[in-house]
């Protein structure tokens, strides 16, 4: 079956009741605008960044110095997503606990070309909330992306994005256990490997690969 942006979009889900500046682990999914290979290209199992690619790894690991609260853990470019660990702490970012089992969520941010977010980020990173959410986290990034992705067309030459650079939605998956977080790091580190099997490889027709199974 083709891909059909229609038909094939992650759907809008939150969580009654649960608050989402709580401290804990959340495997996060971020995926282009159409599935666009703009980031970079796989060569024999290897990821090979583009321009594009580098400056959304440096945004990624730059998400620190916006959210203090916030750590990174495992993380991957691919050519049109990333995969990446965020790990919220309260007070300070050492030491944090990982949240009662949940339930996996695609959520919709208010990313926009001029740097300002529906939740209150804005592109440098900075957030209006005391206790950042996830969606304040991934908004910031991408309209901080986004900006730099824009001037990179304008300076660079990079390929130009139709409408908007990133996907509305992203997938949210909370990590619920050391057995849970180290599968999923496996599953981020491996990913360059399984990139002729990944569902949001456009070369396929649907793909065959899925994320790491619930548990």
């Amino acid at each position: 079956m083709k891909y059909d942006p229609q038909k094939h979009h992650r759907r809008s889900i939150r969580l009654k009741g649960y608050d989402y500046t709580q401290a804990g682990a959340y495997f996060i999914t971020i995926v282009t605008q159409d599935r666009e290979c703009l980031l970079g290209d796989v060569v024999d199992g290897v990821m090979q960044l583009s321009e594009a690619g580098h400056m959304v790894e440096r945004c990624w690991y730059d998400i620190p110095t916006y959210f203090p609260n916030v750590e990174l853990d495992a993380f991957v470019t691919m050519p049109n997503h990333l995969h990446g660990i965020i790990v919220i702490a309260h007070n300070h970012p050492v030491g944090a606990g990982l949240v009662p089992a949940q339930h996996d969520r695609a959520t919709t941010d208010g990313a926009t070309t001029d740097g300002a977010t529906a939740d209150g980020a804005t592109a440098d990173g900075a957030t209006t909330r005391v206790a950042p959410t996830v969606g304040d986290i991934v908004g910031a990034f991408k309209s901080k992306t986004t900006v730099a992705y824009i001037r990179g067309v304008k300076q660079s030459g990079w390929p130009p994005f139709g409408g908007r650079l990133w996907q509305r939605n992203y997938y949210e998956h909370i990590i619920r256990n050391d057995a849970s977080l180290n599968r999923i790091r496996q599953y981020i580190v491996n990913n360059p490997t399984k990139w002729g099997l990944d569902r949001e490889n456009p070369i396929l027709e649907g793909g065959v690969a899925t994320y790491p199974a619930k548990r």
